[in-house]
């Protein structure tokens, strides 16, 4: 397999074209996806190689696109539906939530909706409240849909093909400053694809398990880095999907640390973190040796002035931090 160091904006144009050749019934649809190529430019081009009737630019409904995007998928299409970023996709909740993620259910499986939504997350641009918090854990209370938060290029590619293939529902969720970041990623394999519901283990160590994902995953990978220095080893779980939640190479990994830190970008309260900590609570209390740290944003509107919207956000310091509170 040849493996090529690209960008993740170009593991998910790339992960998208190769469905769209493979499949004619995959589709995309969203605000400016097509003359545009997109918010984020992942489906430049498109419009010029496979033609308007399969990259569909929408007026700017949110609604409108997540409940067409669910029609055109219990129709038999296979549509990839994109929201620009996932504080708007609270105006089309009704369309997600009671209906994407229920159709099959509710039609005892005589329907099945194979739609992919994607859309951005995450704060660092100094665009404001209203467009930079991290809210995907609300997406992932609801049974039956899957929700993806990829952290690398590798995983994008991998994941957004698998998610298009399946036959469920996925909102599958980029992290907008991360775009640029590059990773190798396999180029010659169209059907290089990862498994759904898996976490992974980014770096191994001894002294303590770092449970995270997307931003998180590099805040804590600068962390263990410094930490490092000063002769502590951080094992890091990047959860890749919130839901299905792989949790058992968390409690593996807490079994041998002992200690376990979570780290995330969303606000603090009915967060991922609490839910991981509730589990490692209920499943491996005997192994830990001092209480559950969590990592997350500040509980309030994310500032638009540059310099206070990151002492709202996580950072590597901050994770250095809650890990020698652990030890």
């Amino acid at each position: 397999m040849t493996e090529k160091i690209i960008t993740i904006r170009e593991a998910l144009s790339s992960a998208l074209r190769e469905e769209m050749l493979r499949d004619e019934r995959v589709f995309i649809m969203g605000e400016e996806v097509g003359v545009w190529g997109g918010t984020y430019a992942v489906t430049r081009g498109f419009l010029d190689e496979f033609g308007a009737r399969r990259v569909r630019d929408t007026p700017i409904s949110e609604m409108v696109i997540a409940g067409a995007a669910v029609g055109a998928a219990m129709a038999g299409l296979r549509p990839v539906a994109e929201i620009m970023t996932i504080n708007f996709a609270f105006v089309a909740m009704d369309a997600i939530v009671n209906h994407m993620a229920k159709v099959r259910y509710m039609f005892n499986g005589q329907f099945t909706v194979p739609l992919v939504i994607r859309t951005t997350t995450g704060g660092g641009k100094q665009l404001a409240a209203t467009h930079s918090h991290a809210p995907e854990v609300i997406f992932a209370h609801f049974p039956g849909m899957y929700v993806a938060v990829p952290g690398t290029a590798y995983d994008a590619k991998g994941m957004l093909k698998a998610a298009i293939r399946d036959d469920n529902p996925v909102l599958f969720v980029e992290h907008s400053t991360m775009l640029q970041r590059r990773s190798p990623v396999p180029v010659d394999d169209p059907d290089f694809l990862l498994p759904i519901g898996k976490s992974d283990i980014k770096r191994t160590g001894k002294d303590v398990t770092i449970v995270t994902y997307q931003k998180g995953l590099e805040w804590s990978t600068q962390a263990a880095e410094m930490l490092a220095q000063e002769g502590i080893e951080a094992e890091i779980i990047d959860l890749r999907w919130l839901r299905p939640l792989d949790l058992e190479p968390v409690f593996e990994s807490v079994k041998k640390t002992n200690r376990a830190v979570i780290v995330e970008e969303s606000l603090p309260m009915f967060n991922v973190g609490a839910e991981v900590a509730a589990q490692l609570q209920e499943q491996v209390f005997d192994y830990l040796d001092a209480p559950v740290r969590r990592v997350s944003a500040m509980d309030q509107p994310l500032p638009y002035a540059a310099n206070i919207e990151l002492m709202a956000l996580p950072d590597a310091q901050k994770v250095v931090k809650a890990v020698k509170e652990v030890l």
